[in-house]
């Protein structure tokens, strides 16, 4: 049986060279905005809108970006005071349209973005880091994502990170199949604190 754990502010530090200082912690509604959130994640998204993949991420209201995000546990990396990147972390979601979503050893990883400016920059890299953690250290066999079968980019970056390809699905309403990648899960040492402490600061190196 999964353990339990309560939603708590929690931050963890980077400094990555070529960056600067990130923090990566828990959306925080008191002091984040969905609007600003929702537009990240349409500048993220537009050159898949521009190929006419109609994802969710291109074009979604403020309020699908908080349901989708209050769903799960929403995390930010944030970058001289703007958020640059975004992601949320599901457990099983039983009422999924993915088979794949609704078993209860996987956990799954959406709404992922990664500021235009700010891609190439190793902040993707640190949030699959940080997913990988967040479901290794709850006991998931795997951690699953899906991304529109025609973005070869996308594709590309999940299986550098590791991701194998394992179905194909087509979901009512989008003009493109989606491909489900997933992968067991590594606990990392580096951030171990964070399972133990609310608050961390653990400078590590990350591309630049």
């Amino acid at each position: 049986m999964k353990r339990r754990t309560t939603k708590q502010t929690v931050r963890i530090d980077y400094v990555c060279h070529g960056i600067g200082h990130v923090e990566l912690r828990r959306f925080d509604a008191a002091r984040d905005s969905f609007v600003a959130l929702t537009a990240m994640l349409h500048r993220a998204f537009a050159p898949l809108g521009a190929m006419g993949l109609n994802c969710t991420c291109v074009d979604q209201s403020v309020e699908t970006t908080r349901s989708r995000a209050t769903r799960g546990d929403c995390y930010v990396a944030v970058c001289e005071g703007r958020t640059v990147g975004t992601m949320t972390l599901y457990a099983p979601d039983h009422g999924s349209s993915c088979e794949l979503y609704r078993h209860d050893d996987i956990a799954s990883l959406r709404q992922f973005a990664v500021e235009p400016q700010w891609q190439g920059r190793g902040i993707g890299t640190l949030l699959i880091a940080f997913a990988e953690h967040w479901a290794a250290t709850r006991g998931y066999a795997e951690l699953a994502l899906d991304t529109p079968q025609p973005a070869a980019q996308q594709i590309a970056f999940y299986r550098g990170q590791g991701f194998r390809i394992v179905d194909f699905m087509h979901v009512e309403g989008k003009r493109y199949d989606s491909a489900i990648l997933s992968k067991p899960p590594v606990a990392t040492r580096t951030l171990a604190n964070w399972s133990h402490r609310l608050s961390v600061a653990q400078p590590i190196a990350c591309a630049a």
